[in-house]
């Protein structure tokens, strides 16, 4: 009967780590639709109160790195049960930059309602909207501990970067051509960037979702399709 108990505890242990993970990527996927509807309408309160809310977020993480260290620490875990501990630490490290991202997005949003709109401002709510739906798909592929639904996530990221490449360049052909835009276009292409890295961290909580159910995270070279380091204003 000890036995079983110990068992019983370590499984709601694991479980209540998993419901943590839950809860933070409930709150960074909301913060992100919060902070690009902020962006989309202009609106100031909204994207306060998104800088605001991160501390949740945060605090959630302390939660899960508390947790984990105990069940480490007392329980000694392998082979399975020690992988979804090590997934907890990563997919909460992940998900709390997720939210700081968020929150970057939200504080330059701030700074744009003083200033006159930017066409490009609704491509970008569209990257933000990409973004989203890759954090709601990988979180559902984490709770079910579903592989293929973490490759699909993992495969959209280069479908991500292709978006953003394309707003970089719209964005700095407009500052080329009206110099007026460049602090518009340059906290956008802040905010573009955010995204982008929200898709990279959603992509690695995919990997860590194969690490879960295969033992190893994937062997491919990771698509990408971001090749805005290459570009310059300047030609040689």
């Amino acid at each position: 009967m000890a036995s079983e108990h110990i068992v019983k505890s370590f499984d709601d242990q694991l479980k209540r780590l998993e419901n943590l993970i839950a809860e933070m990527g409930g709150l960074a996927e909301m913060q992100l639709a919060e902070a690009i509807e902020a962006m989309s309408q202009r609106d100031l309160e909204r994207a306060a109160k998104i800088t605001a809310a991160d501390q949740r977020i945060d605090d959630l993480e302390t939660l899960v790195d508390q947790g984990a260290i105990s069940l480490l620490a007392l329980r000694q875990p392998m082979a399975r049960d020690l992988r979804e501990i090590v997934g907890a630490l990563k997919a909460s490290s992940m998900l709390e930059r997720i939210g700081d991202y968020a929150k970057n997005v939200a504080k330059r949003t701030a700074v744009l309602v003083e200033m006159p709109p930017v066409p490009s401002a609704q491509t970008v709510v569209r990257l933000g909207t990409l973004a989203q739906e890759m954090i709601k798909d990988v979180l559902d592929a984490y709770i079910a501990r579903d592989a293929d639904k973490a490759e699909s996530v993992r495969h959209r990221d280069k479908e991500l970067d292709a978006l953003y490449t394309s707003i970089f360049r719209e964005l700095l052909t407009y500052m080329m051509e009206d110099p007026r835009s460049i602090t518009a276009c340059t906290h956008l292409l802040f905010i573009a960037k955010n995204i982008e890295r929200i898709g990279d961290h959603a992509t690695n909580i995919a990997e860590v979702v194969v690490f879960l159910v295969h033992g190893h995270t994937p062997t491919d070279q990771r698509p990408k399709d971001d090749i805005t380091p290459s570009f310059t204003l300047l030609k040689p």
